[in-house]
């Protein structure tokens, strides 16, 4: 494959997540932001749709020092009546592999298309019924629409694990998938009673918002147990009564035994905002990202929080088929106050904020979704460019336009000091 070659910053190393401070090697900041190779993918309506997206998720190699990964999501799409037009409907969630080779530049070795398991490229069209669907409709570009697919994916994390296959999290399903080193499916877990496997999540993750499912996901250093973050409140037990609008789960999945654990995460915003990437810093502690949609230079909420599970309560309850989980005083947690979860004797993960990326380098971006920690307080931080479009407001696309620079919002790479 052609190697694609772009100037960025002297070597660094993105090695397994651990907080091994030799992960980090001469650190060039002053080279720093800078854009992730792309091309274009097609023109349509005259917008340039590039091939981008790359910074839905991030991970670091985790054995080659100086070699990452990021993915995309389900594709270029804009929102559309009840639901979202794909605007190049045969495109393939891609995971592409990058190194920082001699001289500092990016190098692309290559990109990894995901593949159902019979080796065919999915789509990143909706799921049907059954199958991991709440309803999502896809339109094309014309308005008309489109089918499902058993194996689609709206890709959204990526973990990269020491025997080579990785395993993405999205927001359908949600869904955990397991993918062999070419992107051939493997496994998927999927909550109780959607019927995609047989190694399961609790069923109430199935009640998950449209658009909103498994945002962050890695794994903990010692390989044994993923972690993954829902991106938001979930419609627990409908959408109507899930009023707690700060409250969100993390889910960790035991990959030798299936066992799986629940906790509440607090967040700062609100129904709107977003849980985004998760990356460790030990088998406990973690990084997570939180935002919500505005640009950052245009006040946008941009932060980055250090959490711990040592100490949280477990709140899985003692039946896993339960579709609206654990209760409390025969409500739902997503129906309760936080006074009312304290005072039943339950504790969300402590926080601490780690940075705040506006008020650290004035990041401009507003889909802030991509970590991988590098030891020593040092953060890489990517960005979904969305492909470089945006929702006209009418269910068309438009150029993403960065309101600081009037440029095109592209996938960008930082590194950043955090506490």
């Amino acid at each position: 494959m052609k190697k694609v070659l772009v100037s960025v910053f002297a070597i660094i190393a993105l090695a397994a997540c651990n907080n091994d401070d030799n992960n980090i090697q001469n650190i060039d900041y002053s080279k720093l932001p800078q854009e992730l190779p792309f091309s274009k993918l097609t023109t349509l309506n005259g917008v340039d749709i590039i091939n981008g997206g790359f910074g839905s998720g991030a991970t670091a190699h985790p054995t080659q020092k100086g070699e990452f990964y990021a993915i995309t999501d389900r594709g270029p799409n804009v929102a559309y009546q009840n639901g979202i037009k794909i605007l190049v409907p045969n495109f393939t969630p891609t995971i592409m592999h990058f190194k920082i080779n001699a001289e500092g530049n990016i190098e692309v070795i290559k990109y990894i298309k995901l593949k159902n398991p019979s080796g065919q490229p999915i789509t990143g069209l909706p799921n049907p019924v059954g199958m991991g669907s709440t309803g999502e409709i896809a339109y094309a570009a014309d308005g008309s629409i489109l089918g499902t697919d058993n194996y689609g994916l709206d890709s959204e994390s990526i973990v990269a694990a020491p025997d080579g296959t990785f395993w993405v999290s999205d927001e359908y399903g949600p869904h955990i998938v397991h993918y062999n080193a070419d992107g051939v499916e493997l496994e998927r877990i999927s909550p109780i009673g959607v019927n995609t496997g047989t190694r399961k999540l609790p069923a109430v993750f199935g009640k998950r918002r449209p658009n909103r499912g498994m945002e962050g996901m890695c794994m903990t250093p010692d390989g044994k147990m993923l972690v993954g973050t829902m991106q938001s409140m979930m419609y627990v037990p409908t959408k109507a009564l899930a009023t707690n609008t700060t409250l969100t789960r993390i889910v960790t999945f035991d990959l030798a035994t299936g066992q799986t654990k629940q906790y509440l995460y607090k967040q700062d915003g609100g129904a709107s905002d977003s849980v985004c990437d998760i990356t460790p810093i030990s088998n406990t502690e973690f990084l997570v990202i939180e935002r919500d949609g505005n640009f950052g230079s245009l006040g946008g909420l941009k932060k980055v929080y250090r959490i711990n599970l040592s100490g949280a309560s477990d709140v899985s309850g003692a039946d896993l088929t339960a579709v609206d989980g654990l209760k409390i005083n025969n409500k739902a947690l997503e129906q309760c106050t936080w006074d009312e979860i304290t005072t039943a004797g339950y504790k969300a993960v402590t926080k601490t904020l780690a940075v705040d990326l506006v008020a650290k380098i004035g990041y401009e971006h507003d889909k802030f979704e991509g970590i991988v920690y590098l030891g020593n307080n040092k953060l890489a931080v990517f960005n979904d460019d969305d492909f470089g479009v945006a929702d006209d407001g009418n269910g068309n696309p438009k150029t993403k336009i960065l309101p600081k620079t009037g440029k095109q919002d592209k996938g960008t790479m930082y590194i950043v000091d955090i506490q």
